[in-house]
């Protein structure tokens, strides 16, 4: 079957995920000293970083096709699935929109927590509404999959992802300082993971059949 544009487009989820990955591994490059291994992703992109503009140009393409990635689901999704999961892809939406924004205009002002108004809106209010959000769209996401049995499998990738951050989240608060950054990435990467599996799901039309047109 012929896809869509809206179809073709989910594919940017999988860029942005790509995108995100050579950041992380190519902008230590440019700060000498970087411990992945201890120090947060955040550090790399921090205003007096010196691997920020490296960054900039390797992750340029992971906000803006995650974002069009998981609008393009939103469009899709209209009338189809069921509402539980409809609910669940509106809120992961809402959360990478506020992820975009916020920690575009409240980076770092430092590597670590130097303690400005920046530094406490990125961490204590973006990254706080990033994580309850995630969590409440991931549990929609599980709900309402298990409860159809043709989605059971997007509720199964949604059940990892949740895993993988409360893992990074758990992780972050027991683990020695200097494996710090390993624990934190559980948690990244899941949900820019995560957006580009929906965005396959997309560009594979969701398996629908025709009663799937109709909403539930």
């Amino acid at each position: 079957m012929k896809k869509s544009l809206i179809q073709w487009l989910g594919l940017l989820g999988v860029i942005s995920l790509l995108s995100y990955t050579a950041a992380v591994v190519f902008a230590p490059l440019a700060y000498p000293g970087y411990n992945w291994m201890a120090q947060a992703v955040s550090d790399l992109m921090a205003e007096n970083s010196p691997s920020k503009m490296l960054w900039n140009q390797l992750a340029s393409p992971y906000g803006a096709c995650g974002i069009v990635s998981i609008m393009m689901v939103c469009v899709f999704v209209q009338g189809r699935l069921n509402k539980t999961l409809r609910q669940g892809i509106y809120l992961f939406a809402i959360m990478y929109w506020i992820s975009s924004v916020g920690y575009g205009m409240f980076p770092l002002s430092d590597s670590g927590y130097a303690g400005t108004f920046q530094d406490f809106m990125h961490t204590y209010v973006v990254t706080v509404l990033v994580v309850l959000i995630s969590i409440i769209s991931l549990i929609l996401f599980m709900a309402g999959g298990f409860r159809d049995k043709q989605y059971k499998s997007l509720a199964i990738w949604a059940t990892v992802t949740l895993l993988l951050m409360f893992a990074g989240a758990i992780g972050v608060g027991i683990v020695p300082k200097e494996y710090f950054g390993i624990a934190e990435r559980f948690s990244l990467f899941a949900a820019t993971g995560f957006n580009a599996v929906l965005g396959i799901y997309l560009f594979r039309g969701f398996r629908f059949t025709s009663s799937d047109m109709v909403k539930k």
